[in-house]
């Protein structure tokens, strides 16, 4: 099966009340975990690049190794790139084989946001690639995204159907909330994600997909791994999952999680390298890890992304 676009997974997704998972990878073990997992789950999935990634990966041997995937599962899989900031990121990746990819110009003015989007667009529809744009300006540090809380603002509903409607845009990702990064909240502090924004969102672009950048949950099992193997890490908690569940029954069609990811990732490793110190070989310090991102995205696809058996509808 070759690479799809997310155009027609979000239709289902919309219609069947259930959100796509969008992951990040960054190397061959994190794409096989991911894989196996929606494989098992008969689930359709984003796998999702960041600039970073692409710096550190480089662009042609994830594309490949995504090419792998698909010949491996035969599964619905839309590659995206997460975050472009400029036309030219967003053109390499339409270039060079993502059939997905989304232009961050929330940095900009709402006029400037519009014109940059619309710019990806007409390239991208050209060339049968769909687009994601956002409105609002989520806190948090990830990769190349580093937003402090004074400077995050939630998406303005009544500017929603202008921006969609000039820009063409595919998806729209808004700020209900979420945060990029696994420190998002304090223990005891209450994660509020703002469901009055996204009902109001949803009433004003009927049927269209909304999507949550932010959302990992930050797991305690690998936040305690880590801490329990010398891993320094603030106490925080994340998204709740139930609050991520509700989001996708209503108008959220894609949802990311790149966090959850690196911790489930790292506590495979330490855990690993504390139980056996003096092994060398890659391949099997690598492998508890990548089960720990299999485990980790067959719990989000059942539990809270409620996409499983949604590839064989």
């Amino acid at each position: 099966m070759p690479l799809v676009t997310t155009k027609e997974m979000f239709q289902k997704a919309y219609a069947g009340g259930y959100a796509i998972g969008a992951f990040n990878v960054n190397n061959m073990e994190i794409i096989q975990g991911i894989t196996e997992a929606a494989k098992e789950e008969n689930a359709p999935i984003i796998l999702q690049v960041s600039a970073g990634a692409r710096k550190y990966a480089k662009h042609a041997y994830l594309v490949k190794l995504v090419e792998a995937a698909l010949l491996d599962t035969d599964l619905p899989i839309a590659l995206h790139l997460d975050h472009g900031d400029d036309f030219e990121i967003c053109k390499s990746c339409i270039d060079g084989g993502f059939s997905s990819v989304m232009i961050d110009g929330s940095k900009h003015s709402f006029k400037d946001n519009i014109e940059l989007t619309k710019k990806v667009v007409e390239y991208a529809h050209a060339h049968g690639c769909a687009v994601e744009g956002e409105l609002g300006k989520l806190a948090g540090v990830e990769d190349d995204v580093n937003i402090s809380a004074a400077d995050a603002s939630y998406t303005r509903p009544e500017e929603v159907e202008e921006f969609v409607s000039k820009t063409g845009v595919d998806s729209l990702a808004i700020a209900i909330g979420t945060s990029h990064g696994a420190f998002k909240f304090k223990p005891g502090q209450k994660p509020l994600l703002r469901f009055d924004i996204l009902e109001e969102v949803a009433k004003r672009l009927p049927n269209f997909p909304i999507v949550l950048h932010g959302a990992s949950s930050v797991s305690q099992e690998y936040v305690e791994i880590i801490k329990k193997y010398g891993g320094k890490m603030d106490d925080a908690i994340g998204i709740p999952e139930d609050m991520l569940r509700k989001a996708a029954g209503l108008a959220v069609c894609k949802i990311n999680i790149d966090s959850d990811l690196r911790l489930a990732f790292t506590a495979g490793v330490r855990e690993y390298f504390a139980n056996n110190p003096s092994h060398f070989d890659p391949r099997q310090y690598l492998t508890p890890a990548r089960n720990n991102i299999k485990a980790l995205v067959k719990h989000k696809i059942v539990n809270v992304l409620g996409c499983s058996g949604a590839a064989l509808k």
